[in-house]
């Protein structure tokens, strides 16, 4: 079997034969096999076992046929290097015991050490590169979604007090984002040094800020983490999450390759907004997969058909994976993108 590289063709708005396609959360509950070692060992547990954890990232590569394996992690993995106690609670997410909520609590940030505190994930990646067929994605979580949990002590609906240090200490707040943005820096280039071959920043609850807000208090430190990784030949994708399509005009100075898209934008009204100078990335609402599959295709064949009228498009959610989705219907959805777009492609070619 030859490498399949349409996903990093698409990254660099090169001509494809198909739509590349992966899902976030695409290793996940939705997968009875996932479930069953589920039972057996937490998130993090897998996480420290590199060859477990490297298992469960290629499960969904084998089930589905997608375009790209997407490192099994949790975005909360590095903060233990700096200095944060935490853990993944069940019904809940990431709870912190001692928010930082001071000066002082952002001063005992120490730097990450990747190699020393993370070893186990940089060997997860590795044997990834030699296993894949397709290209693996790494990822870290964006400064604003790491510190609404640092400083909240837990997934939060409102970020009061987050908002609250934003506004009250902005000195406080820039040199935590200044501490978020040189750990994500470092954690990333360690994983492209180990065999990343595309990595993505997820920001997944920066879309609660207003574009003001997000211009004046995060964007510096998003523009800082892609200017400094610019020397890395990979394809750099920066996810901005759920309700962000007011943030997109604002993005149009990144220095990176993708951005994506969650659902409330169309993919042609998101390449506006962007001045169509990325490629782009998404954007199924994940709960379209409730539906029949024909109602599934339907959605699939509209954003598929407005993905191909410019060079750049990859196929995915508009957020993560659920745990009720279907694996057969995610197997049949990823077959009809692949199929459907492949001679849409060609159509297209033929007309021109």
């Amino acid at each position: 079997m030859t490498y399949n590289d349409q996903f990093i063709r698409a990254c660099r708005k090169q001509e494809v034969n198909h739509v590349p396609v992966w899902y976030m959360r695409q290793a996940g509950r939705y997968d009875p096999e996932y479930r069953k070692i589920k039972e057996k060992y937490s998130l993090l547990e897998i996480c420290s076992q590199p060859e477990l954890a490297a298992e469960v990232t290629l499960m969904p590569v084998r089930k589905l046929g997608v375009d790209a394996a997407i490192l099994y992690s949790d975005i909360m993995n590095p903060v233990a290097s700096i200095g944060v106690d935490f853990d993944i609670v069940k019904n809940i997410g990431p709870v912190i015991d001692n928010p930082i909520r001071s000066a002082a609590d952002v001063e005992k940030l120490r730097p990450i050490d990747v190699e020393g505190d993370l070893g186990h994930v940089l060997e997860t990646i590795r044997i990834l590169d030699k296993e894949l067929e397709v290209p693996l994605i790494t990822f870290a979580g964006a400064p604003f979604t790491i510190a609404s949990y640092l400083i909240e002590g837990r997934p939060s609906k409102n970020y009061l007090r987050t908002k609250e240090l934003m506004y009250s200490e902005p000195k406080v707040w820039f040199s935590l984002m200044d501490k978020l943005g040189d750990m994500v820096i470092a954690y990333l280039r360690a994983h492209v040094a180990n065999g990343g071959k595309a990595f993505q920043l997820f920001d997944s609850w920066v879309g609660a800020l207003s574009p003001q807000d997000f211009q004046t208090y995060v964007l510096p430190t998003i523009k800082r983490i892609f200017a400094e990784l610019q020397d890395l030949s990979v394809p750099k994708i920066y996810f901005p999450g759920v309700s962000s399509g007011e943030l997109l005009p604002t993005l149009t100075d990144l220095r990176t390759d993708v951005i994506g898209l969650d659902w409330r934008v169309s993919i042609a009204e998101g390449r506006r907004r962007l001045e169509h100078k990325y490629a782009v990335q998404g954007n199924l609402d994940p709960t379209v997969l409730t539906g029949p599959m024909p109602v599934i295709q339907q959605y699939a064949k509209a954003i598929i058909d407005q993905g191909i009228q410019e060079p750049g498009f990859v196929f995915n959610l508009g957020h993560g994976l659920f745990p009720e989705a279907s694996l057969e219907k995610l197997r049949e959805l990823t077959s009809y993108i692949h199929e459907y777009s492949a001679q849409a492609l060609q159509a297209g070619a033929q007309r021109s």
